[in-house]
C-alpha cells in the first residue's frame, strides 16, 4: 500500500545486525550500557517499589527478570519496573526530542530475554526503534514539548513496538499493526515532570511497545496508514499543524538518524534542560572560587521550551528539584556540584540553597537547535557583590554530548557509581564489559545483570 507506516514498518522487518555502522553499534551500546547503570541505581526508589506493587510474580517461560533483584514477571511488566527504574532519577541519556535509551532499553532486554535474543538482535531491535522515533520528530517542524506532550512516553510508545517487533521477526505486515496499536497507547504530559508520573512515563512506553508488538503477532490489528492519515498519530500530535507526512523517499537504511544526532550522556541526575548551564555555573565557580556570599545575581539566558520543562522556581523536594533551574544554580553556587546526593528533600529545604535560588534570574530566546528543542548554547553570567560581571562562554555542547562526549572510562566510572551497594563490584565490572560489547554476546540471558 506505500505510505509512511508501511515504509517504517518495511525497514524495520528487514534491518539485519549486519547492516548497521560501526558507530550506530557503539551508540546503541554506549545507551543501554548507561541505561542498566541507571536503572540499577534507581532500583530502590520509592516510586519503583509502587510500580512493582502493582505487578504479580510471571511464572512459565513466559517470564524475564526485574534488574537487578531477580524477580521474575510477565516481559511487559519488566519492562514497566525496569523502564520506571531507569527513568525516575533523570539521570538517563537524551537523545532526539527525548529519553530514547530508557524506553527501549527496558523492553529489549525484557523481551529479548525471553526470546533468548543475541546482543546483535538487541543493537538491530534499539536501531529500529531509534530511527523510527528520529524521522518521526524530523517530519514534525514544531516540538512535542510545546504542547504538552511528553516524547518519551508518545514517540518512544512507538519506538518501542518497532524494537519489540524486530525482536520478534515480525513481518511488514505485523510490524504496521505494531505501531498502530502502539499509536492508541502513547500517552504522557509535561504537567507532570517533577513528580513520579514522569518516571511512569518511561515505564508505560516500554511496557506499552511489548505490549503492541505481542498482540500484532497474535493477529491483532490496527491502521495501515495510522501515521500519516489525517485523523492519525502525526496530525493528533502536531505543534506546527502541519506534519511533512507525505514526502516520501525517507532514506531509511540509507542515511542513519542515529549517526547525525546519536545520543548525550548525562553527567547530571537532573532535567537535560540545565546541563549546559551546570557546565557554565560550576566552571565559574571553580575557576573564580566563588562562594555564596560572593554572589547578588545568577543570570541564565536559554531557549523557550528548555525554560518551560524547568516548571518549578520553588521546589521543596528532591523530585521538583529536578526540574528547576534555580536549583541548578544554587547547588552548583552552593555545594559544587549537582549530584544525587543533593537531590534530597533535606539539601533542597536547607536555608542557604533556598537563599542561592532567590537570586536566579533568567532570559529567554525562541531560537532552537536543529536537533533539539533548545537554544543553540546557554549562557551564564554572574554579578558579584560588588557589582562587577563574571561570565563564561556560551556553552553549545553539554559535556557527555553526541558532541562533546565522556571517554569509555568515564562512562565505566558512572557505571560502576551506579552499581555500588547493590551489585558485587566485580560483577559491576563484568556486566559493564559485557553490555558495551553487546554485539559479541550470544544471549541476553547471559548478561549478568542481577544480585546473586
Amino acid at each position: 500500500m506505500g505510505g509512511l507506516t508501511q515504509d517504517i514498518a518495511a525497514f524495520v522487518s528487514a534491518l539485519d545486525p549486519a547492516d548497521l555502522p560501526d558507530r550506530c553499534i557503539e551508540t546503541a551500546s554506549t545507551g543501554m550500557t548507561d541505561c542498566v547503570g541507571v536503572m540499577i541505581a534507581g532500583c530502590d526508589e520509592t516510586a519503583v517499589g509502587l510500580v512493582g506493587a502493582t505487578v504479580q510474580e510471571g511464572s512459565g517461560d513466559d517470564v524475564a527478570p526485574a534488574i537487578p533483584s531477580g524477580r521474575r514477571l510477565a516481559p511487559a511488566d519488566a519492562a514497566l519496573v525496569n523502564g520506571v527504574a531507569g527513568h525516575v532519577l533523570d539521570f538517563d541519556d537524551v537523545g532526539i526530542d527525548g529519553h530514547t535509551s530508557v524506553v527501549l532499553t527496558p523492553a529489549i532486554l525484557a523481551e529479548g530475554w525471553h526470546l533468548n535474543a543475541s546482543g546483535g538482535d538487541a543493537l538491530a531491535a534499539y536501531a529500529a526503534g531509534y530511527e523510527a522515533w528520529a524521522l518521526l520528530d524530523e517530519l514534525e517542524p514544531g516540538h512535542l514539548h510545546d504542547r504538552g506532550f511528553h516524547p518519551t512516553a508518545v514517540t518512544g510508545t512507538l519506538a518501542v513496538a518497532a524494537a519489540c517487533a524486530r525482536l520478534h521477526r515480525l513481518s511488514a505486515e505485523q510490524t504496521a499493526d505494531a505501531i498502530a496499536i502502539a499509536a492508541s497507547l502513547a500517552s504522557g504530559v509535561v504537567a507532570n515532570f517533577g513528580t513520579m508520573t514522569k518516571s511512569l512515563h518511561a515505564g508505560r512506553a516500554a511496557q506499552s511497545g511489548v505490549i503492541a508488538a505481542r498482540l500484532a503477532a497474535s493477529g491483532f490489528t490496527g491502521s495501515p496508514d495510522v501515521l500519516e492519515h489525517r485523523t492519525g498519530f502525526m496530525r493528533a500530535h502536531s505543534a506546527s499543524g502541519n506534519p511533512d507526512v507525505e514526502r516520501g523517499d525517507w532514506q531509511l537504511g540509507k542515511t542513519w538518524r542515529m549517526l547525525r544526532e546519536g545520543i548525550n550522556v548525562k553527567r547530571y541526575p537532573i532535567c537535560y534542560a540545565t546541563h549546559r548551564s551546570i557546565d557554565a555555573m560550576l566552571a565559574l565557580v571553580e575557576s573564580h572560587s566563588l562562594t555564596p556570599a560572593d554572589v547578588s545575581e545568577v543570570m541564565v539566558h536559554m531557549g523557550t521550551t528548555a525554560r518551560l520543562m524547568l516548571r518549578n522556581h520553588s521546589p521543596k523536594t528532591g523530585l521538583e528539584a529536578k526540574f528547576s533551574l534555580e536549583f541548578a544554580m544554587a547547588s552548583s553556587l552552593v555545594a559544587g556540584r549537582v549530584g544525587l546526593a543533593e537531590l534530597t528533600d533535606e539539601f533542597v529545604s536547607r536555608g542557604d540553597v533556598v537563599d542561592a535560588m532567590k537570586k536566579v534570574t533568567c532570559t529567554t530566546t525562541d531560537e532552537t537547535m536543529v536537533s533539539m528543542p533548545f537554544a543553540p548554547a546557554d549562557t551564564v553570567s554572574v554579578r558579584l557583590t560588588d557589582g562587577s560581571v563574571i561570565a563564561h562562554p556560551p556553552v553549545a555542547h553539554a559535556r557527555g554530548s553526541w558532541d562533546n562526549p565522556l571517554t569509555r572510562a568515564e562512562l565505566q566510572a558512572k557505571f560502576r557509581d551506579c552499581c555500588r551497594g547493590r551489585l558485587p563490584d566485580d560483577q559491576a565490572e563484568t556486566a559493564f564489559a559485557r553490555l558495551i560489547d553487546l554485539k559479541d554476546v550470544a544471549s541476553l540471558r547471559d548478561l549478568p545483570l542481577t544480585a546473586s
